[in-house]
């Protein structure tokens, strides 16, 4: 068996499915889903008027976060229809983070060629989930922009020529074109924040753990755990912040 630090840019294949690849960030991104679907159940199952101390303490957050999610908006109605889709994106990243320090995460595998592939991996170390995320999330801003503000004002946002003078017209028509490429920019930058910070933070845990097993490893963790979740609350408010300016009107357009 070969020993040393193993750190791998892509996910490991545990084997396929109907033709499709099973990795195993994919089987940890279900393990996920199963932990908050089965969690999501056992709060929810017999909400009660005189609430007890778990109901209490879930409803405190969720008034919290929608009544800080309608002065984004400026409308409760709006704050309440995009509250799943945020708190689910919010749940997900930091609950996968939160996965990655536990121990059977990297220790239980299968052989092969002399090598441990771990049937579970840190979810967010595989570009292909954060970019998904990402696709997820931009698809959603520009969708909600479109439906609110209407396909041609939202598409005047980019493509205008406005202006009394031909130098005007360029001039705001090149600002369009540098927003759309900046609004298409988003799935770059949503996909490798996530996935920078957190395959980072395991390599550093890595070779940190590697060459000082008995000084750094917990402080560190209880650091990473720490950045999992403002990863996990920056992409959610990203993505709030943009929901708000997709669906803000094109200036001039009253």
């Amino acid at each position: 068996m070969h020993e040393g630090i193993h750190i791998s840019l892509s996910a490991e294949r545990l084997g396929t499915f109907f033709g499709l690849p099973i990795t195993n960030t994919l089987l940890s991104a279900w393990l996920v889903m199963a932990v908050l679907i089965l969690t999501a159940i056992i709060v929810g199952r017999k909400p009660t008027l005189v609430p007890g101390k778990v109901q209490n303490f879930f409803e405190m957050i969720f008034e919290f976060v929608i009544g800080y999610m309608t002065d984004i908006f400026g409308d409760r109605k709006r704050a309440l229809t995009f509250f799943p889709f945020i708190a689910t994106i919010f749940l997900f990243i930091a609950t996968s983070n939160l996965f990655d320090f536990m121990p059977f995460f990297g220790s239980i595998g299968i052989y092969e060629h002399g090598e441990l592939v771990p049937l579970f991996h840190a979810v967010n170390t595989d570009l292909n989930v954060t970019l998904a995320l990402a696709i997820i999330s931009v698809i959603t801003i520009e969708v909600a922009g479109i439906v609110v503000v209407g396909f041609w004002k939202y598409l005047g946002k980019f493509f205008t020529f406005r202006g009394h003078t031909i130098g005007e017209r360029l001039l705001n028509f090149t600002v369009g074109l540098i927003e759309f490429v900046s609004e298409m920019s988003r799935f770059i930058s949503f996909s490798f924040r996530l996935f920078g910070n957190i395959f980072a933070g395991e390599v550093l845990l890595a070779v940190v753990a590697y060459f000082m097993p008995y000084i750094l490893p917990i402080p560190l963790m209880g650091f990473e755990t720490f950045v999992g979740i403002v990863q996990a609350a920056v992409f959610a408010m990203l993505t709030l912040f943009f929901l708000k300016l997709a669906m803000a009107k094109p200036h001039g357009s009253h």
